[in-house]
């Protein structure tokens, strides 16, 4: 079997897997593998292909971390992108004294409580997480 194939097959086992693990180092190391698949066709040496590989595996996950290190990490309750209730506004009519409300959100009726920190004010608010089947709310 030629090096290139062993290295495809290694590129595409590695994407494979990060498909079922969804962490993206798998994908990074097998750019690695496909990289090395390409210095094998183009003839270089087995002690290349291996620097090739590692030179891009380690490139790409620093790569990787310096651009991502400094982005803020969001609670799935609370990102737009996971849950499309967030942002979108409801009216609570009164607050209970126990610091809840009812409110009529996508034809369902919820539970609301308030942000931590803030005071509880009837009439338009913002939902700002979903914990369980409680809409955490916020004044406009």
């Amino acid at each position: 079997m030629a090096n290139s194939t062993l290295w495809w097959l290694l590129a595409g086992a590695a994407v494979a897997l990060e498909l079922l693990s969804g962490t993206v180092y798998l994908l990074l190391i097998g750019i690695a593998f496909a990289a090395a698949a390409v210095s094998a066709h183009l003839g270089f040496a087995i002690t290349v292909q291996l620097v090739v590989a590692a030179v891009v595996g380690v490139g790409a996950v620093v790569a990787w971390y310096l651009t991502h290190r400094g982005a803020p990490i969001v609670p799935s309750e609370a990102s737009r992108d996971l849950n499309l209730d967030v942002g979108e506004s409801v009216h609570v009519e009164a607050w209970n004294p126990d610091g809840t409300a009812t409110v009529r959100h996508r034809g369902a009726q919820w539970t609301v409580v308030v942000r931590p920190g803030a005071m509880p004010v009837a009439g338009l608010n913002r939902i700002v997480e979903v914990v369980g089947n409680r809409l955490v709310v916020e004044k406009i």
